[in-house]
């Protein structure tokens, strides 16, 4: 998970360098970040925080809990910024700050406390199977509803 939120933070980095330059470039960046972001979070929310969730008995007041309510704002942003680029704005700047933002403190609470927790309660081989199985099996997004 965590070789993933690099791969897409490049991205995300990619898409900010381009934007001003070879706006064709930059969707092509952008694109595949936003459609990997909505799969890594529904890779969390459907495989990883309900296992989470079982073993802890934490829903409602937990760390999945805040990661769910975060997703719902990246989700929002990354829907703001494919709108602009849609309609061929590219001045994002705001948005992209305060996406990069919350991400940069998101993955860090993922990688530095939930992750590490996840692997506690999903210690054994049978589990971490399941949960690799369960990622590998979950189909991607398709479209990432940017026109190129």
């Amino acid at each position: 998970m965590q070789s993933d939120h690099k791969r897409l933070d490049d991205l995300f980095e990619m898409f900010q360098e381009r934007k001003d330059t070879d706006q064709g470039e930059a969707r092509r960046n952008f694109c595949p970040f936003r459609r990997g972001l909505f799969t890594h979070i529904t890779w969390e929310e459907e495989i990883l925080f309900p296992i989470f969730e079982e073993r802890t008995g934490m829903k409602d007041n937990g760390p999945t809990f805040v990661m769910r309510a975060e997703h719902r704002e990246i989700r929002d942003l990354l829907n703001r910024i494919r709108e602009k680029i849609k309609a061929g704005d590219f001045a994002t700047e705001k948005m992209d700050g305060a996406l990069d933002v919350l991400l940069r403190s998101h993955n860090d609470k993922e990688e530095n406390v939930l992750y590490p927790w996840i692997d506690k309660v999903a210690e054994n081989a049978k589990d971490q199977k399941k949960i690799f199985d369960a990622i590998r099996e979950m189909t991607p997004h398709n479209t990432c509803g940017c026109s190129h």
